[in-house]
């Protein structure tokens, strides 16, 4: 019976006694936040008075370095994510301070700084005031006999006598009530005080556009890049491999041409010769075609196209496929050679023996994963593959996620933004 209390109200209590902490440190971070908040303040105004803009500029980086940290901590506290809000900075110190004075997140930095000690005493500070007065009323019950002084203990709203066992024992019923109702307090307090930094230190509407804008254009870009560079590769390879095959076809069947009457076995080895050639030729047309699009993906979907794959891989493959319908070719094709290139990566990088492949769509997203067995220490900076796979996914604002830690295993998370037909 006794494990079983302490195991239900222990984690009760030590949550919230971790969010009374914290509360606490809304409350400390407060005040040194109120002075960053007053010198940028005291900064920005004084630009009308002639004032030197790298001053401005100086004062307003410890009040985003302040605002970034407290994003985090919600974060963390209450799984309120809030987004970045500032305009990306260009190159150069000139840039980058233009761009922090015109930035409206600045601005809505160094007003929820001066505001901060406010909502920290209505919000943060209450279950704290709860806490410790009821601690201290607790106290006085338990340490009576020093506690009196000229014979009585006056605790609001108590004003008790010495040997006066009743109000006491009520004392210590109300210091009880007291402490509970601020362990209570806290996590709800803690909540709306994260609510109340997401109002202030979230991206606007325009700044969210501005980001999306942003976004579209790097990956427009990219999607550009990328697709030229596809089309260099088909070029080289068939100006390379098909083409000239194509060419010796008709230079040796020319040849023949002329031979077949005077010297028909030597025109019948050069047409021997063009038919292992256009065999060759159509080979390499298949693979190029096959580097492309498979056509199996074109026919069977991306779990079938995948499982094909994973047989002509070397490594023992298993996946795992649930998708109850068919995606948008470009959205299969880009999750296709993802998956093709997490595994020539695990195969050639990572020495793996196994691969695990999981495929599935939930809420309107394209989830994978691909994890090995091998040695890790997998980085996308230090090749193209990697990098390769951020650019392929970025135009359908896809997000790679890599976990590699040396001596494995390493895995791969995809997930892209998309519906099923």
């Amino acid at each position: 019976m006794g494990d079983a209390v302490r195991s239900t109200w222990l984690p009760w209590v030590r949550t919230r006694l971790t969010a009374s902490g914290r509360c606490l440190l809304v409350c400390v971070l407060a005040v040194p936040g109120l002075g960053c908040g007053v010198l940028s303040a005291l900064a920005s105004a004084s630009l009308r008075f002639g004032g030197d803009r790298r001053a401005v500029v100086a004062a307003a980086a410890p009040a985003r370095g302040m605002a970034e940290h407290r994003r985090q901590l919600v974060n963390q506290w209450t799984g309120t994510a809030i987004g970045s809000p500032y305009r990306p900075q260009p190159a150069g110190l000139r840039g980058r301070g233009r761009c922090i004075l015109d930035d409206p997140a600045t601005r809505r930095d160094t007003g929820w700084l001066l505001l901060e000690p406010v909502a920290a005493a209505l919000l943060a500070f209450p279950p704290l005031a709860f806490l410790i007065d009821g601690m201290y009323g607790f106290y006085l019950c338990l340490s009576n006999g020093e506690s009196f002084r000229n014979g009585y203990i006056d605790w609001f709203p108590f004003h008790v006598h010495k040997g006066h066992t009743g109000p006491m024992t009520l004392m210590a019923l109300a210091s009880i009530a007291l402490i509970g109702f601020a362990l209570w307090y806290a996590p709800k307090a803690l909540g709306w005080y994260g609510r109340w930094v997401a109002v202030w230190l979230s991206p606007t509407t325009a700044a969210r556009l501005s980001t999306r804008v942003n976004r579209l254009t790097e990956t427009r870009a990219g999607a550009m890049d990328a697709q030229a560079a596809e089309l260099g590769r088909i070029e080289r390879d068939l100006h390379d491999g098909a083409q000239a095959r194509l060419v010796a076809i008709g230079m040796n069947l020319g040849s023949a041409a002329q031979l077949i009457e005077k010297r028909p076995e030597e025109a019948r080895a050069m047409l021997l010769e063009a038919r292992n050639a256009s065999a060759r030729a159509l080979s390499e047309l298949r693979d190029l075609a096959r580097g492309i699009r498979p056509p199996v993906l074109s026919d069977r979907g991306l779990g079938d196209a995948v499982r094909a794959l994973a047989l002509d891989c070397d490594l023992l493959v298993e996946v795992t496929a649930d998708l109850p319908g068919r995606l948008q070719a470009p959205v299969e094709s880009a999750a296709y050679f993802t998956i093709a290139e997490a595994l020539a990566n695990s195969s050639k990088h990572a020495r793996a023996q196994r691969v695990q492949i999981d495929i599935h769509h939930r809420d309107s997203r394209l989830l994978i994963t691909v994890q090995d067995d091998g040695a890790g220490g997998a980085d996308p900076a230090k090749g193209n593959g990697l990098r390769g796979i951020e650019r392929r996914l970025a135009p359908f604002d896809g997000v790679l996620a890599l976990n590699s830690p040396d001596g494995g295993p390493t895995l791969v998370s995809v997930e892209i933004p998309c519906a099923l037909s």
